[in-house]
């Protein structure tokens, strides 16, 4: 039972208010209309909040029921609002423009369509919508004709309070129940929509109506009778706010109006913009691009308690991931070495504490995904968090390690050293049996394949037969390797020259084993993963392109990779696909058999930059860059179709594919630090720049405000021919630079 509620078999009372089960109070209909343009849709972010419209800012019925189920209001993995549709005298409006440029903000520019007394292209409908720990819309309606004109305009709400796993497809067998308010407490200013889940939680969205009130209501149908005068306009608005148990179910305090909503907004993106490295370059197609990735990894910015990470994509994917999370921040240090030490410490809060095979828990192990939603609240799914992931725990170590590499953060390396040892502790457990590092299902209700290539299809063979059994992916050993190898440098600063002896040693006899048992002779190249009877899963991939920058392969086989890669079955023009396209498996619109992932391809470019392969990793960035400036807002997608690039045409968009994406986002920054090639040292108090090489789409490159331990400084690079030169243009500390060519 919750704090003031009361619960009879008829009504729930909570905190004075009365509410009965939709069921027994049927309400009439109001009849939704289809958008002449349903895709692309719109999508708008502010922290724990997102919502998906069509172009034309509605979330229509019938849009739901015709294959869009993703559009809706959202907040901690609930669809708070899965009706919002705007319409004149019963119709659509004529959509004229419409844009979310602003990430927090959408704005629309519509019409109506011709009616018996009124010409078409006669009323202007300006919408705006913005989200600040509530959703406010404003909707100006202007008469440009020279007669007075009436009509009728309506907004329908609705809200199904489905659980994001239940909008991706999840099958339950039971729900809660939807409620309305009781007759005698509906006030015409406020309009409510409830629902109850099985774990008892009331969940309210309740609408607030502004500048004018509804004439009447039919349903959760508000409807305005308008009479506008020549050139007169008029503002309709309301404000959303969200609830669970009468408290607000965002972690972010909602503004009162659309103005100060958007003024909060606007003042803490102003805030973001000034703590982090600004990037420019002589090219304005490559700043728009480089100013929409700043723009959206502030936007994906999310709050957990009192930290605040970056969360891994709109719309499946709004939450804390650890791998996902942990590469955002790895590929980000150059932008905002902040984002890594609110992710270090995150996830070190929810680090496995005992075993736990519905969640896939261990001692020491980082959790793979947290969820909030009635399914996770209900034990019907196991991300409370679920800790079914390979990868996340070595990779949390590589980042502890570049981390303070960036930033000499004393304290943050000493709060978290316990948390590094329980890691190292829980992968030498699980390298005991085989010597690699492996996974395999515990949980009826997590992943079956938990490396970052996670759908059921995707590990296969040459002969495109999946793999069965424990699963030892190729990068994973690199990255224990890397842990090791990285920690151990911390072990003997602190001078734990034992333990820092041993992870060396470890590391080498890992390598050894390694390059001999992954490695295909016959193709020349490493296998995606050992199976459960410890044979090669030998199937092309990409997978083995994480390994060359982490120093696992010896110079031959990372050369021999670095080739096979570039080869025309992998490389597309645009990309290197996650799976040949010579393999029985390929398919290029299969999440991970074919498709071209920009995180995939930022990491392998550093890989090939590590090798001296300037030239191929450059290549990469212009294929990257060439797909990312014909995106809508210059945004790169989570991943898109493996069609070879041909001509003029353009890549092809992988249908459900979240945008604005963490990692996608980051791959930005990822490669702009494989350009410029910075290592640094800031223990040591230097920063080195070895042989920066810039694309010759780019003649000039500034990093202004950029942080190395306690010193910002500013760089300038400029391409002359061939040749990349770097100057220090400002610097506020006593860094030692050191350029070498």
């Amino acid at each position: 039972m919750k704090p003031d509620m009361l619960m009879t078999p008829d009504n729930i009372v909570l905190d004075g208010k009365t509410f009965i089960p939709a069921v027994q109070v049927p309400i009439p209909e109001w009849p939704c209309v289809v958008s002449e343009r349903q895709y692309p849709s719109l999508t708008v972010k502010d922290d724990d909040l997102f919502l998906v419209t069509d172009t034309i800012g509605n979330i229509s019925g019938c849009s739901l029921e015709d294959g869009n189920p993703n559009m809706g209001l959202f907040c901690a993995d609930t669809r708070f609002l899965s009706r919002l549709e705007l319409q004149i005298n019963r119709r659509s409006p004529v959509l004229l423009s419409s844009t979310a440029d602003k990430g927090f903000a959408l704005s629309v520019l519509c019409t109506n369509p011709k009616f018996d007394h009124i010409k078409a292209d006669t009323i202007g409908i300006r919408r705006e919508m913005v989200l600040n720990g509530a959703l406010f819309e404003e909707i100006e309606i202007a008469n440009y004709s020279t007669n007075n004109i009436s009509f009728e305009i309506s907004l329908s709400f609705d809200a199904d309070f489905a659980d994001l796993f239940e909008v991706r497809g999840h099958q339950r067998e039971k729900r809660g129940q939807l409620l309305r308010l009781a007759e005698s407490e509906n006030k015409e200013e406020l309009l409510i929509l409830a629902y109850q889940g099985l774990d008892g939680a009331v969940m309210e969205s309740r609408i607030k109506f502004q500048h004018q009130q509804p004439d009447h209501f039919q349903g959760n149908t508000a409807i305005w009778q308008l009479n506008l005068a020549a050139h007169e306009s008029k503002i309709l608005g309301y404000r959303l706010q969200k609830l669970t148990n009468n408290q607000p179910s965002s972690g972010v305090n909602a503004a009162t109006t659309l103005a100060q909503a958007k003024a909060s907004e606007l003042m803490e993106e102003q805030d973001w913009g000034q703590q982090i490295t600004q990037i420019r370059a002589d090219k304005s197609l490559f700043n728009r691009v480089i100013e929409r990735a700043e723009q959206d990894l502030y936007l994906l910015r999310q709050s957990f308690g009192d930290h605040k990470t970056v969360s891994a994509g709109v719309p499946w994917f709004s939450t804390l991931f650890g791998r996902d999370s942990i590469i955002t921040a790895a590929q980000t240090l150059m932008l905002n070495p902040k984002i890594a030490q609110e992710t270090l410490s995150l996830l070190a809060e929810y680090q496995g504490k005992k075993e736990d095979d519905w969640r896939e828990e261990e001692p020491g192990k980082i959790l793979h995904e947290l969820r909030f939603g009635e399914l996770a609240r209900c034990q019907e799914i196991p991300h409370t968090p679920y800790y079914g992931t390979v990868d996340a725990t070595p990779l949390w170590l590589m980042l502890y390690a570049d981390y303070y590499a960036w930033t000499h953060d004393q304290e943050t390396l000493e709060q978290l050293w316990k948390n590094a040892l329980l890691a190292m502790d829980w992968i030498d457990r699980n390298l005991e049996k085989t010597g690699y590092l492996g996974y395999l299902r515990k949980s009826k209700g997590g992943l079956i394949n938990q490396g970052w290539k996670d759908s059921g299809d995707c590990i296969v063979n040459k002969k495109g037969e999946l793999a069965e059994g424990t699963i030892y992916l190729c990068e994973v050993q690199a990255y224990v390797y890397a842990a090791k190898i990285k920690l151990a440098e911390i072990a003997k600063m602190k001078k734990h020259l034992d333990l820092a002896e041993t992870w060396i040693e470890e590391a080498k006899n890992l390598r050894v084993r390694f390059n001999k048992d992954f490695w295909i002779e016959d193709q020349d190249f490493c296998a995606l993963a050992l199976d459960g009877e410890g044979n090669q899963v030998d199937s092309i991939s990409s997978n083995p392109g994480h390994c060359l920058a982490l120093g696992i392969f010896t110079p031959e086989k990372a050369y021999s990779v670095a080739e096979r890669l570039g080869a025309p079955d992998m490389f597309n023009g645009w990309g290197i696909r996650t799976l040949s396209s010579l393999s029985p498996a390929y398919n290029p619109m299969g999440y991970h058999i074919g498709s071209v992932w920009p995180h995939d391809n930022s990491l392998i470019a550093m890989g090939l930059r590590s090798l001296g392969l300037i030239d191929q990793a450059l290549e990469l960035f212009q294929g990257l860059f060439d797909m990312t400036s014909q995106q809508s807002y210059q945004r790169p997608p989570e991943l898109f179709c493996g069609y070879e690039r041909k001509g003029d045409n353009a890549p092809v968009h992988y249908p459900v594919a979240c945008s604005p994406q963490a990692w996608g986002t980051g791959s930005m920054f990822q490669l702009l630090q494989m350009m410029v090639n910075l290592v640094p040292d800031a223990q040591n108090n230097c920063l080195r720049i070895i042989d920066p090489a810039l694309p010759e789409s780019i003649n000039r490159l500034s990093l202004h405000n950029l942080r190395v331990g306690a010193t910002i400084l500013d760089l300038e690079f400029e391409r002359v021919g061939s040749t990349t030169a770097c100057r220090v243009a400002k610097k506020r500390g006593n860094l030692r630079v050191v350029i070498e060519a």
